[in-house]
């Protein structure tokens, strides 16, 4: 089987890099016309490059709720509808308890649950019953490790969310899931591990029942699984894509 998105409207939020612009390249190969979104005009463009000539980007910062009006009223002159929504933005922050500041803490809750929260509220008037969203979490919603509370708590709150989101807008047709990937091997991920970083990924790979840290394809592909007609009858899951690590 493959997965065919011909004639579909898809955006990407936090697209510019990594892991969002793996998800937006994978949809645009499969046919789809796709939005994607970030801060950073110049990646954006650089991004945009590589998804040919239907896509189109916009210079977004999630955790401001007028660029997001401006940004779903160019979706809806320009597009008319949002048929698949990929809820991508986000960061986080390496703080141990004792380190934790206050506008470290403000900036993740911030990015990661209110921007996920008013991007999906604010364009779900543009989605049709068949349309899809899946936000994009983390295993650290489940195991953050030392350092990452504020950034596994931001990613648990969704999840807690999206379990009333879907009772929320039932009988609307649209469904709503969370990926959540483990360790993968993007730049972000790199910056983001504190010192010793080679160390840190080694550990990653051993407790990896695959033995490695993900590939941003990988994870592109399981988003669009759950984004697909194939995924019908999935909604409200949290899928970890991490090699099992999980699991154990």
């Amino acid at each position: 089987m493959t997965h065919s998105f011909q004639n579909k409207i898809a955006v990407v939020t936090g697209a510019s890099s990594g892991i969002g612009l793996g998800i937006a390249q994978e949809l645009a190969a499969l046919g789809a016309t796709v939005i994607i979104t970030g801060r950073d005009k110049n990646k954006l463009e650089s991004a945009l490059s590589t998804l040919g000539p239907d896509a189109s980007q916009f210079q977004v910062d999630v955790s401001s709720l007028s660029e997001l009006d401006d940004f779903y009223q160019q979706i809806l002159s320009r597009f008319g509808r949002i048929d698949i929504l990929i809820a991508n933005a986000g960061m986080g922050e390496f703080e141990p308890l004792g380190q934790i500041t206050p506008e470290k803490f403000d900036l993740q809750f911030t990015t990661n649950v209110r921007g996920i929260t008013f991007t999906v509220q604010k364009a779900l008037p543009l989605m049709k019953p068949g349309s899809s969203i899946v936000i994009t979490g983390s295993t650290a919603s489940i195991n953050p490790g030392q350092g990452l509370s504020i950034y596994g708590g931001t990613k648990a709150a969704l999840r807690a969310m999206v379990r009333s989101w879907i009772l929320d807008i039932k009988g609307a047709g649209v469904r709503i899931n969370i990926l959540s990937p483990g360790p993968v091997d993007t730049q972000s991920l790199h910056d983001f591990l504190p010192d010793p970083v080679d160390a840190i990924l080694q550990s990653l790979r051993d407790r990896s029942p695959i033995g490695r840290i993900g590939q941003t394809d990988e994870i592109a592909k399981a988003v669009v699984f759950l984004a697909s007609d194939y995924a019908s009858y999935i909604n409200g899951a949290e899928i970890f894509a991490d090699g099992g690590a999980s699991q154990i």
